[in-house]
């Protein structure tokens, strides 16, 4: 069997590239191995799928080279899904940081995205295993249990490791570096972190509690909820953190953001105070991190008992307080993948191969991810687009 364009995945990018393509007149199969598409798309958001961000710019995205995503998501914006979303007639809200989800469920999505599937004539088949790829003068064979289909454009839209759970493989990796590409080391992105062992005996019993804070690395600072779990740390601030964070590397918590708390501390000092400090820590931040928080040496004793010197040296650690996280959380959790297929070798124009004509990556399986907030399926979006372009302009120069 003989195909135009060959689209391995049937998630956001891939059912995206796909009708934009038939759109500009491709015959297009597309191959999914699970038994129906979208999962991660049904699941998204809390099952109402974050599908876009109002504020989406190159610097939400991180990648060896941060230019990379530029040309695709000025050339597909929030503003293009947002109007396809209401040609269906979605519905749809904004939450804090410009983050869009569907009012009612996630299926919208899916269901909005097979429609234009099956209205620009896009054939899906599902249940499909790959075994193998290979390319022979122009043509790419792709052998799955069963036949052998040929198609003289390819494109890769497996997504990445995260998720396992939903049959998230290494697929589109492997055939990237069938084809010579370099992938960028994976692993898991906007996941929880995992305690150390003394970490987990010192905070494992505050487990379900959450409160602002802002978290650092050696390199980057984020503000959001935190929420302490029996595992470790979660919550957007920690999901976002693990973008930028390393196995190794320690982080500083501030628990008091926007509170000079050395000052405030001395000033109840000054005031005479015999309060104790998880009675006055409690003023700005739950009651049970209060007093976990002074379980430290001195800070059991009244106010009025503690030297002035030891308040602001207390004040100040807790607004940079030192936490070294044992690892990430795993894919299991891990809502994308980071790294992937080194965009040194794809054109940021057409996600084109630049060493395999007519071999695209888009999406997740490629090295740009996003940062939490519907971001990661902007790319999705953007980076389909810019590969459907390309593919229409290509239909267009070869008679079939």
């Amino acid at each position: 069997m003989s195909e135009e364009i060959l689209i391995i995945g049937a998630g956001a990018a891939g059912l995206f590239c796909a009708f934009q393509a038939a759109e500009r007149g491709c015959k297009v199969l597309v191959m999914e191995k699970q038994p129906r598409p979208g999962l991660k798309i049904l699941i998204s958001g809390g099952g109402r799928c974050n599908f876009t961000n109002l504020k989406v710019d190159p610097s939400n995205f991180t990648s060896q080279n941060p230019h990379f995503c530029k040309s695709a998501l000025a050339r597909y914006t929030p503003s293009d899904f947002i109007a396809l979303m209401e040609q269906h007639d979605i519905a749809y809200h904004e939450k804090h940081r410009g983050q869009l989800f569907c009012n009612t469920s996630s299926k919208e999505i899916v269901g909005m995205l097979l429609k234009e599937c099956e209205k620009t004539g896009v054939r899906i088949n599902y249940g499909v295993t790959v075994k193998s790829v290979e390319k022979k003068e122009d043509i790419f064979y792709v052998t799955t249990i069963g036949e052998t289909i040929s198609t003289k454009n390819l494109v890769i839209a497996t997504g990445g490791l995260s998720y396992k759970n939903l049959g998230a493989t290494d697929l589109g990796y492997q055939i990237a570096r069938s084809f010579g590409h370099e992938i960028i080391p994976t692993q898991p992105a906007l996941t929880p972190l995992l305690w150390s062992d003394a970490d987990r005996k010192r905070w494992g019993e505050l487990a379900g509690l959450a409160c602002p804070a802002t978290v650092s690395t050696q390199t980057i600072t984020e503000a959001d909820d935190l929420l302490f779990t029996h595992n470790g740390l979660s919550g957007p601030v920690i999901l976002r953190i693990t973008l930028h964070w390393r196995a190794g590397d320690p982080l500083w918590i501030n628990f008091f953001p926007g509170h000079d708390l050395p000052a405030l501390l001395k000033q109840k000092k000054v005031e005479g105070g015999r309060a104790l400090m998880k009675n006055i820590l409690s003023q700005w931040i739950p009651a049970r991190l209060a007093e976990a928080l002074a379980m430290e040496p001195d800070m059991e004793r009244p106010l009025n008992e503690i030297a002035m010197g030891r308040l602001e040296d207390f004040g100040e650690r807790l607004q940079h307080y030192p936490i070294h996280p044992a690892a990430l959380d795993g894919y299991a959790k891990a809502e994308v993948t980071a790294g992937g297929v080194s965009t040194d070798q794809l054109s940021s124009k057409t996600m084109e191969s630049k060493i395999c004509a007519g071999l695209y990556f888009i999406g997740e399986v490629v090295d740009v991810t996003g940062d939490l907030g519907g971001f990661n399926f902007q790319w999705a979006w953007a980076s389909a687009f810019a590969a459907a372009e390309a593919l229409g302009a290509f239909h267009d120069s070869v008679p079939y």
